[in-house]
Order: C-alpha cells, then structure tokens, then sequence
C-alpha cells in the first residue's frame, strides 16, 4: 500500500532504503527509523540529506555517511549465512569477482585478473549464487570503489574463500574486528595485488586457515539478524521503544555504532 496508508500506533517503523525518495513516511508515525544503503553516491545523498532529519533516527552502512548526519549511526552491511555461506564443492577458479566491473579502476584490476587469470570467475551472478560460486573460487576478489566496507567483502568472507580486497584509507574493517593478515588479505597497488595472489596460490594452508577465521568471524558477528539486533538495540537504548525479547545470537555484537 502507498505510504500514506500506513496505520499509526505500531510500536516503530522501519523504513529500508530501496534508492526511491519521493514517497516518505508520514509526520504521523513514530518512532521512526530509516535504514539508508546509498549515501555514497551523490544523487542519492542529497534526497537523503533531505529527508534524515524527518526520522528519529538514521542508520547508515557506511560510516562515512552516519559520520555527515546529525541523528545518525553506523550499521554495516553483512552476510547471510544460508545463501552466502560455505557449500561443499571443490574448487575450480583462481579467482572470482561478482559484481559490475565499476568503473576506473576498478574495470582495470579485472582486465588484468582475466588476462593473467584466465581460469577465472569474473562476471554478473543471481545473488542465490553467491555462495555456491564464491565457495569454488580459491580466492575472493575485492576492489572498493568508494573506499566503502561493501557487501562482497561480507559475502567473500562467509563463503570461507579467502578475501583479498584493497586497504581502506581508514580502519573501518578494524573497527570491525576483521584484521588484516588474520581474517583477510589487503593489497595497495597493482604489483603488490598480484604478489599476494601468487602467494596464497601457493600456499594452500596458510591461505585457507586465514579463510576459515574470516569466516568465523563475519558468521559469529556480522550477518544481517546481528545488524537487526543491533538497531532494535538502538531503538531501545536511543529511542524508548519496547523491544520483543531475541534468542541471543551465539556470540556477542561487537559495536558499530558511530
């Protein structure tokens, strides 16, 4: 139904970001929360600049973006275990990137990954195969455009494959908990991306049992029923709201708020 229908008298709203700002939630209803994805990309920040302040309260999965917003926090993407978690397959690529090649430079990096990589996945999958496909490749591939923690590191680590990605100019994945050499693999140039693919082609145990403590990690702390504990947490602590009582999750959830 059209937002406008929305009953009043729940006990909060939750609005999720799906990139269309012209229809928002009524004044009426409160409180309020609006989970935003997109405040990385230009058009997108501005109509949600616009409409944040009309919520009580805004969460962000990129730090940056909570950082910009006056009532706002930080609450990172995630994973999923069943769709994006270890499947029992052999492997069968070098490497494998899902996703859009993204522009420069990141269409470059994938270029030179096909031609030196030919026995390579690299190409658009239906995210139900995420999993499945990232659990064949001996290695993730990760190239952050907008210098951002995205989904396809979470998806990577889940899958138990190892996640080489480029380093962050900040220490956001540290904040996180997710340590470079310990659950991940980071490079800064062209050079050092292909010296570390040699290398954990190479070295098979070194390489897949800094995978399996990614894994742990991003399944023990970062999947999406965390991230939803964590803002109905918010909702409570910040806003008053009355919270139905969770199963506890196995392990606790480490902060991510801002």
């Amino acid at each position: 139904s059209r937002a406008a229908d929305i009953p009043a008298g729940y006990d909060l709203y939750l609005r999720i970001d799906h990139g269309e700002y012209t229809h928002d939630l009524p004044d009426r209803l409160f409180p309020k929360i609006f989970s935003v994805s997109d405040t990385h990309l230009p058009n997108s920040w501005r109509q949600i600049r616009r409409i944040a302040p009309r919520y009580d309260l805004v969460c962000c999965v990129h730090r940056q973006g909570a950082d910009r917003l006056a009532n706002a926090v930080w609450v990172p993407v995630g994973c999923d275990v069943a769709l994006h978690g270890r499947k029992p397959l052999p492997k069968r690529w070098d490497v494998a990137f899902i996703g859009t090649e993204g522009g420069v430079p990141r269409k470059f990096y994938l270029q030179a990954l096909r031609e030196r990589y030919p026995n390579s996945f690299i190409a658009h999958a239906p995210h139900p195969q995420l999993g499945m496909l990232y659990s064949q490749a001996t290695i993730g591939f990760n190239y952050s455009i907008r210098d951002d923690v995205n989904m396809r590191m979470f998806e990577i680590l889940c899958s138990g494959t190892l996640l080489l990605t480029n380093r962050l100019r900040h220490d956001d994945l540290e904040r996180l908990g997710l340590r470079e050499g310990d659950h991940l693999v980071s490079y800064r140039t062209p050079r050092e991306l292909v010296d570390r693919l040699e290398y954990y082609l190479a070295h098979s145990e070194e390489r897949e049992a800094i995978a399996s403590r990614g894994m742990s990690q991003v399944q023990q702390h970062h999947t999406y029923r965390h991230r939803l504990e964590h803002i109905l947490q918010l909702a409570a602590t910040r806003l008053g709201v009355r919270v139905p009582l969770l199963p506890p999750s196995s392990v606790e959830v480490p902060l991510c708020a801002s």
